[in-house]
């Protein structure tokens, strides 16, 4: 396979399609996946007609992890560090932007593919899904920011027990602690992150400022929080969709937001 047919991108006007695609391997990272997540999820963040991303796999996984079958020096700490480095930078833009990700958990997301899945805005999961750290039995430390998102989602002492004890997580169970939003039937996973996307594009620019207010919550005192919630409403209300959000109101019709 031409390594560019790794990564699928396809556009449904604001709804830009990421599929990791080697279904054979259940979408293990390979470098060469790892190398076009880091160019191409910048671009589609970069382009302001791309208003939501959504997150998948082909075949029946969503990853599996790393491709540690791969031939690279990685006892060599620098080296390692230097490549994780690589992607730090577009994982934190994920997490930071104004454009929002949702993720579509087809099958199982281990080791990095749990990470991957975690940063989504709304996480979604197959029933037969099923997340597991992986970490522990390679010798690796977690990597995709899933100690980071992970603990948001559930709290230190579960995020603990899943990434240390190498728990392995059902869809079940990750609705109930909060990992993931909603579970929903394999057949009609992909329908339903879709509908998830198509109202999230046809939001209004606001929800990027809701994204960051959520985000902000647990790092900021309540009197931090409150001056980023005055900077927020400051903008939403100067937004064009706001506008168009209260000429619709008072003519009694749904809205037509346009993201700014």
């Amino acid at each position: 396979m031409d390594e560019s047919g790794l990564v699928l991108i396809n556009r449904d006007g604001p709804i830009a399609t990421v599929r990791l695609n080697l279904p054979e391997k259940l979408n293990a990272l390979t470098r060469a996946m790892r190398d076009l997540l880091a160019v191409r999820i910048p671009e589609l963040i970069d382009d302001p007609t791309c208003r939501v991303v959504l997150l998948t796999g082909a075949g029946r996984g969503f990853c599996a992890g790393g491709a540690f079958n791969e031939k690279s020096d990685l006892r060599a700490t620098a080296t390692r560090e230097r490549m994780a480095r690589a992607h730090t930078t577009w994982i934190r833009r994920v997490l930071t932007s104004d454009t929002l990700f949702v993720s579509a958990v087809n099958g199982p997301a281990v080791g990095a593919g749990f990470g991957l899945a975690m940063l989504g805005d709304i996480v979604l999961a197959s029933r037969d899904a099923f997340f597991k750290s992986g970490f522990p039995n390679v010798g690796a430390a977690p990597d995709y920011a899933i100690g980071w998102t992970l603990t948001r989602a559930v709290g230190a002492v579960r995020a603990r027990d899943i990434l240390l004890c190498d728990r392995r997580v059902d869809a079940e169970t990750a609705e109930r602690i909060g990992m993931v939003a909603r579970v929903v039937e394999p057949e009609q996973l992909e329908a339903e992150a879709m509908e998830v996307c198509r109202r999230l594009a046809a939001g209004p620019y606001a929800l990027g400022l809701a994204k960051t207010m959520v985000r902000k919550a647990g790092e900021l005192s309540i009197d931090e929080y409150l001056e980023l919630e005055a900077f927020s409403q400051g903008l939403a209300f100067a937004s064009e969709d706001l506008h168009a959000g209260r000429v619709a109101f008072a003519a009694k019709r749904k809205p037509e937001f346009k993201g700014t």
